[in-house]
């Protein structure tokens, strides 16, 4: 059997005629033995100088066979490379004296003060890298250093700088300056009428249905505040995993996620107001421009911090109880929101080990069984008309997670038996300390 890893993050062919369909964002935590002992050998290769032998070892700990994202072959005494990283392809070469790579982030029409200012200043931001102009005079990106400082160490960390920036680049400097336009690519792979016409109907119905909560549901948003800020998170944290957007709206979720947290100073009821704000304008973009920014595409680095799974033991024990209160009121909205809100931050946030984003993953589908019914997705968890789980589905895909996972973590063992079907809040409440009590020791 296929791993689960495999059928919800990799684009292999999905088992039993289940569509493939990624969730969430890419990680590039989850290497093989392969890759790891490929980055020791370009380690010890950088150390005897050996630049070449330690480039090949590089390219190889980071490339991923199931995206297909790293490319290299050897010409003019060196090694000549391609990386991608979603709309956006990196090239370089490298030979016995320096390391070269370079991404071009927008075409462009013509140059203005604004523009180079907007560029100069992100420099400053940079560590490694630097936004230029090539000899099209279009934008590119850069990043070039002596071999003698280019150890693996350091050119991991400028490929990543790189490659992610001019991804994240291109589709806001062309929403901004409307005499730029997207560099030519030819790796996107656009998502079908029906992935796209589910997910923009997914995106305004649950954006609705929170903000009706929001200003007309039963808590006042100025009394409640604490609520309103779950409500509101958790759609912003659920719509990145189930998604996966890109472009204008993925910068709008990462914001929403930065203006919340970054500034303690305001209180929550006007960081609320701002997200309101924020929620209000993804509403009003037009199905067009949710389609443009529709399409599948490759990664090599992920943008998410590795943490184990004490972290995510500990962040469930600081959360899970703020959901009681509002179940004990009849308050089921927001007591759902707040489990779903865990889920969501942890694989937003976090790349959890494995098992803990598989486990997220089932969460995500029992709660939001229509929508992946509507993507095409055959097994049924929960019914939400009648408020009926399917017990046994879920118990089933649990016991399946566990045996894909245990080679390598051998005494995971959810405890299926508390699970506690008898109502939705119930349910989530009981899904996140099964998580929560797992025993997640990795073998080495």
């Amino acid at each position: 059997m296929s791993s689960i890893f495999n059928r919800f993050f990799k684009p292999a062919k999905s088992p039993e005629g289940q569509p493939n369909i990624k969730f969430g964002r890419y990680s590039d935590s989850y290497k093989g033995t392969v890759q790891y002992a490929a980055w020791d050998k370009a380690l010890a290769a950088f150390e005897r100088e050996k630049y070449l032998d330690c480039y090949r070892a590089f390219f190889k700990y980071l490339r991923d066979e199931a995206e297909d994202n790293v490319k290299f072959w050897e010409a003019d005494h060196g090694i000549h490379f391609e990386l991608l990283q979603g709309s956006k392809k990196v090239t370089g070469f490298a030979d016995r004296k320096r390391f070269k790579a370079e991404a071009k982030v927008v075409k462009v029409e013509r140059l203005d003060l604004e523009l180079m200012k907007r560029l100069s200043a992100a420099n400053f931001d940079l560590k490694y890298s630097r936004y230029a102009l090539d000899n099209d005079e279009d934008i590119t990106i850069l990043f070039d250093t002596y071999t003698l400082d280019g150890s693996p160490y350091k050119l991991y960390y400028a490929l990543k700088e790189l490659a992610i920036n001019a991804d994240k680049q291109d589709d806001l400097l062309v929403e901004e300056f409307e005499y730029l336009h997207p560099a030519a690519i030819d790796h996107c792979q656009p998502l079908t009428d029906l992935e796209k016409e589910v997910k923009y109907a997914f995106i305004q119905e649950r954006i609705k249905t929170v903000l009706k909560e929001v200003n007309h549901g039963a808590l006042d948003e100025k009394e409640y505040p604490g609520a309103m800020a779950y409500l509101m998170l958790n759609l912003a944290y659920k719509m990145d995993y189930l998604t996966k957007p890109e472009g204008f709206m993925m910068e709008s979720l990462e914001r929403i996620h930065r203006l919340y947290f970054s500034n303690n100073e305001e209180g929550t009821n006007v960081k609320n107001a701002i997200l309101k704000t924020e929620f209000d304008t993804l509403q009003q973009r037009t199905k067009a421009d949710y389609f443009r920014e529709m399409y599948e595409v490759p990664a090599t680095f992920g943008i998410t911090s590795t943490v184990n799974h004490d972290k995510i033991a500990s962040f469930i024990d600081a959360e899970l109880h703020n959901m009681d209160w509002y179940q004990e009121q009849g308050h089921e909205a927001v007591a759902v929101a707040i489990p779903s809100y865990i889920a969501g931050y942890s694989l937003f946030y976090y790349a959890v080990p494995k098992p803990d984003r598989d486990l997220f993953h089932l969460f995500f589908q029992v709660i939001e069984n229509d929508y992946f019914k509507s993507l095409g997705f055959k097994v049924d968890f929960y019914d939400a008309a009648t408020q009926k789980f399917n017990a046994k589905n879920i118990k089933r895909a649990i016991r399946n997670i566990a045996t894909e996972n245990r080679p390598q973590y051998l005494q995971l063992n959810p405890n299926i038996g508390q699970l506690n079907f008898s109502s939705l809040p119930n349910f989530t409440k009981s899904f996140l300390v099964m998580i929560r009590d797992l025993d997640m020791v990795k073998v080495d």
